[in-house]
């Protein structure tokens, strides 16, 4: 006496893996962006610890109230000196080695928390792009503004 097996047939099965590939093929291109956008949101929270380490420094040389004393850098809660600019509106942290890279505690004065810095040669600013990320993909530091500049969005990171 043979007995019936119950199964899929070749049919219901290829129709199973239709439908497998169709919804991976509509979920795949949500993915494939995430790269794109992790750099922006890594660039985004540097450009927040760049604004707090000046406010930070700045915060610091109007304490101690030494505006006039030219060249004379802060000296921060854990001795660390950080060279800023003077006079009335200043106290914003040079965009040099002993400036912003100090104040952000940067591993180098090339490198910082996985950005690559490039100080021009002014000491204008201080320009951070994110390891193997283009170079759209940046965050600028002006030094005479003490301003920060996000200039990394998904599109061009």
């Amino acid at each position: 006496m043979r007995s019936k097996q119950d199964g899929f047939t070749l049919v219901e099965l290829i129709v199973v893996i239709v439908i497998l590939g169709i919804l991976a093929a509509t979920a795949f291109p949500r993915f494939v962006n995430l790269t794109s956008d992790a750099r922006a949101a890594s660039a985004a929270g540097l450009a927040g610890g760049l604004r707090s380490a000046v406010t930070l420094v700045q915060a610091r040389f109007q304490a101690t109230g030494n505006f006039a004393a030219t060249g004379t850098p802060v000296t921060m809660a854990d001795g660390t000196t950080v060279a800023v600019s003077t006079g009335a509106t200043g106290g914003y942290p040079t965009a040099a080695a002993g400036g912003i890279i100090v104040a952000m505690r940067c591993e180098s004065a090339s490198a910082c928390n996985g950005f690559g810095v490039t100080l021009d040669a002014g000491g204008a600013t201080a320009t951070f792009v994110q390891n193997g990320a283009p170079a759209t993909c940046s965050v600028v530091y002006a030094a005479a503004t003490g301003t920060v500049t996000n200039n990394a969005t998904s599109a061009n990171c």
